[in-house]
């Protein structure tokens, strides 16, 4: 007889391995998707209070709080301890991306694009510790200050769009409003991401550059850089003013004129807090406040965007793709 030569099965990876036996819930799958949302706001906010208290060089070095000590030392202060918290609070950010990225590859049946946008958070949060890491060294540089910013926005748009994704199918996208309507969305879609790049030109000029040592700043007048960001928010709320308008003519399904209805007033309280802040000499609770409401902002100009067009969820008879990982195992 002749004996079979023992073989070695399909290696599953960790991620394989917990998706070939645990399938999330719908509303585990969407919860860990909006734990990722939440904390993407939580970490700008933070940042923004670690740079209004002038805490940005409160840990000296990165990756270390100081050349000698990895965590904070009492020799620096409540500034340390607030810079520090902010570098700990990635982890928990971390956590919410791993917990998105695991809910994701586990959910039946496999969806690639979908564990692809999880695991693109994971590049952006790796990047940007990166970059505020080289933020630190450069003693606050504006220019980088600003990249940390923006960068930290470009996580809060990928767990968005993965949180809306959840509630989806894979199927091509279908419009649901006329395609001038669609271009409306892109068109305010833009001015928006305009209006928050605008933003740290400000922020690089401003009063607050994030550590009581004399931090160089952007070589323009603020109040300048100010009056041209009010140009940009006045733009974006002609256009969603007009969105508004439009949806109506059109007799647009109610929940896309929700989402219009929701821009406007987040809009019209972010403007009330930029011009309060402006002309009572740039406070840092009314700062941190209009730091909130641009994360609002932007959320509620990706809500919109993104109900101009549908992709019906999956049904149960349809097709489902299978896990190349699993099917080998």
């Amino acid at each position: 007889m002749h004996k079979h030569r023992p073989t070695i099965g399909a290696v599953l990876t960790p991620l394989a391995y917990i998706a070939q036996r645990w399938t999330p819930s719908p509303r585990t799958l969407r919860r860990a998707a909006l734990s990722a949302v939440v904390m993407s706001v939580a970490i700008i906010v933070t940042g923004g209070a670690v740079r209004l208290t002038g805490s940005g060089l409160g840990c000296d070095t990165w990756p270390k709080c100081t050349a000698d000590s990895l965590i904070v030392t009492p020799e620096q202060g409540y500034r340390g301890a607030i810079e520090f918290g902010n570098r700990m609070l990635t982890y928990v950010l971390s956590a919410a991306v791993g917990w998105s990225i695991v809910a994701t590859r586990s959910a039946k049946p496999w969806r690639r694009g979908l564990t692809r946008l999880g695991w693109a958070q994971f590049w952006i949060v790796m990047s940007n510790a990166v970059i505020g890491g080289i933020t630190v060294w450069m003693g606050l540089n504006p220019w980088t200050v600003a990249g940390h910013f923006l960068a930290a926005n470009a996580l809060l748009t990928v767990a968005l769009v993965t949180w809306h994704r959840t509630g989806e199918g894979d199927t091509p996208p279908r419009p649901r409003v006329p395609r001038p309507v669609r271009k409306l969305s892109w068109a305010i879609t833009g001015a928006a991401a305009l209006l928050i790049v605008l933003g740290t030109t400000v922020t690089g000029a401003g009063k607050h550059a994030g550590d009581s040592s004399d931090v160089p700043r952007m070589r323009w007048d603020w109040t300048d850089a100010a009056h041209v960001h009010a140009i940009a928010a006045w733009l974006l709320c002609a256009l969603a003013i007009a969105m508004w308008l439009v949806l109506r003519v059109v007799d647009a399904p109610l929940d896309i004129r929700a989402r219009a209805r929701e821009l406007l007033i987040v809009l019209v309280l972010q403007g009330a807090v930029g011009y309060v802040q402006y002309f009572t000499g740039v406070p840092e609770l009314l700062v941190g406040l209009h730091m909130l409401g641009s994360c609002l902002m932007w959320i509620a100009v990706l809500r919109l965007v993104l109900s101009t067009r549908e992709r019906p969820p999956l049904t149960a008879d349809a097709p489902a793709r299978q896990d190349p990982e699993l099917a080998k195992a």
